[in-house]
């Protein structure tokens, strides 16, 4: 990095905590909802604990779910707090994508959240398979922002939670990408590429799409329910952080693949005391051999990984 650059870094941040200041004093004497939610915002990154992956910190609580400038260059990957389900937005440099939206029960929460966080379109939205702890709120996302493209696997389902997507989509006159394994593209200034995607009707956890995002040389991989089945069916590059597979199920992270990728973080999206046992204590022993730091929001809530360019 040149001496320019850091320079005008350091002044970017000086800049950033000296609104944050004025804000605080203005809340302070003034009062109102909107100018604390604008200092939180700027404050939460303060914050947030750092990791030992360089130039990544980690925030947990619903303090992470904040108005935030949707144009900077800094990495923000959101996994909402949605129970027994997926739901996960990541923002950079004026793009977003949303991976899932939870259950049906949970699309006016993360409506809410997206809205809150200040964006107002949607570039990507993934629906990962069409079970409906991962697009059963995918139908309130979709009628409530602008939306770019929509991808989904080709595998479909007669239920009314998949129906009412479809509906949802069709009546914005958009139309569902099936992306091949290798498909590639932005968000911002991270790069994605579809690892896997499956067709198989009798296991739609099999079908899961799995992307591969990678921002500054930190790579993260999104991997919905993608079973062992689907990880024993290529070869996988180092990730840096997981998004565990199937709300931490024994079904998937293989001891072989997790030996592959190495992750240094681990993030299980599951709810507390749910009916399945997720996340299962032998995946927990697994992440634990590889020394994987593990966040879950059974026991955080939503969870905010930030990263700074190097």
């Amino acid at each position: 990095m040149s001496k320019k650059k850091k320079t005008n870094d350091k002044l970017a941040k000086a800049i950033r905590t000296f609104i944050a200041l004025i804000l605080m004093v203005v809340a302070v004497y003034f009062g109102g909802d909107d100018v604390m939610k604008m200092f939180t915002a700027h404050s939460q990154e303060v914050n947030a604990q750092p990791t030992d992956l360089q130039n990544i910190s980690v925030a947990t609580g619903k303090s992470c779910i904040a108005p935030i400038d949707i144009n900077e260059d800094i990495l923000r990957v959101y996994f909402f707090d949605v129970g027994q389900a997926d739901s996960i937005l990541i923002v950079n440099a004026g793009q977003s994508m949303l991976i899932d939206a939870g259950n049906n029960g949970d699309g006016n929460l993360v409506v809410k959240n997206i809205k809150t966080i200040g964006i107002s379109k949607l570039d990507y939205v993934v629906g990962t398979h069409p079970h409906e702890d991962h697009i059963g709120g995918l139908d309130n996302v979709i009628n409530s922002f602008k939306i770019g493209k929509v991808m989904m696997p080709k595998t479909t389902t007669n239920t009314k939670t998949y129906e009412d997507v479809i509906d949802a989509i069709s009546n914005k006159n958009l139309k569902v990408t099936v992306p091949k394994v290798g498909y590639t593209f932005k968000v911002g200034n991270a790069n994605c590429e579809v690892m896997s995607i499956g067709d198989n009707s009798d296991n739609l956890n099999e079908c899961s799409i799995v992307i591969k995002l990678e921002y500054d040389g930190i790579n993260y991989l999104f991997t919905g329910d993608a079973e062992t089945a689907n990880e024993k069916a290529r070869s996988w590059p180092k990730i840096e952080i997981l998004k565990v597979g199937h709300h931490g199920s024994t079904s998937s992270s293989s001891q072989e693949f997790l030996n592959q990728i190495q992750p240094q973080i681990a993030v299980i999206s599951c709810e507390k005391g749910n009916d399945y046992g997720h996340p299962h204590k032998e995946t927990l022993q697994k992440l634990n051999k590889i020394k994987a730091t593990i966040y879950r929001t059974d026991e955080k809530g939503d969870i905010l990984l930030i990263q700074n360019k190097k």
